[in-house]
């Protein structure tokens, strides 16, 4: 395996008060895998992403994280990643490693798609899909063995969203990377990956590979989840199917399955202290 997580927990000290956005979370990585982790925003996904690269500060870190891979990041909104006052090719340049051989600011632009002449814009003068291509550059530039997508495509219309998906899955193979893509969109999970772990208030409820999981959704987030996606076939005044409610906050988590104020196939078993696995996945 290129990266295993075991039993980690994230918990922070907020105003004398233990908030624990993340326990119990594990999942692996396997070499050029193409892993998801999916969820409502507040689940806790991108803080776990976090986690493995080592870019939690002030938390309470227990748990284990096995394998060191070169890990690089690319986040859902470019503009506000990028530097706005300085050209893209030469935050390209900086993030290129010193002594780096073999590999050119020139040379990366070309991979994800754009033109040389692209290295003298500022970022305000590109387009959001091509923000995010310059993100893509910078983050191949430290030669990853892990590219983490967050939410890679937010903001951007249908036709990019495939676009840079594409380039990312195109990129990863040529280079022999892994992926692991953090998202709420069950359909860009259903293309572009292997392996997903469905994610719920700092747990993973779910997890196994993306065509058992979609095909046999035992747990109600999961199914939740899936009734959600708009289908092309239905009718035209059917309404569209929603989870009720939100995602508590982490310090706010329910007794029992944190889950059972939202679902429909709760059981009085689900809100006691003593509730170790929700009875829906052992159907």
């Amino acid at each position: 395996m290129l990266l295993e997580v075991e039993n980690l927990r994230i918990a922070f000290k907020l105003e004398g008060r233990l908030s624990i956005p993340v326990k119990d979370v594990s999942f692996a990585i396997p070499e050029n895998g193409r892993v998801a982790l999916v969820g409502e925003s507040g689940s806790g996904k991108s803080l776990t992403a976090l986690a493995i690269g080592g870019l939690v500060e002030r938390a309470e870190i227990s748990g284990a994280i096995k394998g060191r891979p070169r890990i690089s990041y690319i986040f859902q909104n470019p503009m506000q990643s990028l530097n706005p006052v300085m050209r893209v090719g030469r935050q390209i340049k900086e993030a290129l490693p010193k002594g780096a051989k073999g590999e050119s600011h020139l040379g990366l632009l070309e991979a994800v798609g754009l033109s040389r002449e692209t290295e003298s814009k500022y970022p305000c003068q590109l387009s959001g899909g091509q923000q995010q291509r310059i993100m893509i550059a910078m983050a191949l530039a430290a030669g990853p063995d892990l590219l983490v997508a967050d939410e890679p495509t937010t903001a951007l219309d249908v036709t990019t969203q495939k676009e840079v998906l594409e380039l990312v899955d195109r990129v990863a193979d040529e280079r022999g990377m892994a992926v692991l893509l953090i998202t709420h969109n069950l359909g860009l999970v259903a293309e572009h990956s292997k392996f997903m772990n469905v994610m719920y208030a700092g747990e993973i409820v779910e997890a196994g590979t993306v065509e058992n999981v979609l095909k046999n959704p035992r747990h109600p987030y999961t199914k939740g989840l899936i009734a959600a996606v708009p289908r092309l076939d239905a009718p035209k005044d059917a309404p569209l199917a929603d989870i009720p409610g939100t995602v508590p906050a982490p310090w706010d988590w329910p007794q029992g399955c944190a889950f059972h104020p939202r679902c429909p196939e709760a059981q009085p078993s689900c809100a006691a202290p003593s509730f170790t696995k929700c009875p829906c996945t052992s159907k």
